[in-house]
């Protein structure tokens, strides 16, 4: 799978969770869908955008995984940022977080995924059990 639109930076700032895509990506195409799905074989999370010939998918890496907890941990919605575009989206949270419980466990996605999914995610995974 070509993955165009990558996720591999992001901060927390000022009330905010933005996840970056690089400046020189091309322009994000679509409306965020609230829906996520996973990329096992790139080891990334990808959240769909509703664009007019299908979906545009935004891979979001291990790099920012870290990040990715703390959005769980947060009552924000995380947000992309392009250039001078901030688009929020919905249902990041809720979609990563039924991701995260539906792969505990479950080498249907791989056993490295899943592994990785449960160390990056652990302190979710223990604090809602």
């Amino acid at each position: 799978m070509n993955i165009q639109n990558r996720i591999d930076s992001g901060l927390q700032n000022d009330g905010q969770i933005l996840f970056l895509i690089a400046e020189q990506a091309e322009k994000i195409q679509g409306i965020p869908s609230g829906k996520m799905i996973t990329d096992s074989d790139n080891l990334s999370f990808v959240y769909l955008l509703e664009a007019e010939a299908g979906y545009e998918h935004l891979h979001f890496t291990q790099a920012v995984w870290p990040l990715m907890v703390e959005a769980l941990k947060t009552d924000l919605v995380p947000v992309l940022s392009w250039k001078d575009e901030i688009i929020a989206l919905p249902g990041f949270k809720d979609e990563l977080t039924m991701l995260i419980y539906n792969i505990e466990g479950n080498d249907n996605y791989g056993e490295t995924f899943s592994s990785a999914v449960e160390q990056a995610f652990s302190s979710i995974l223990q604090h809602m059990e």
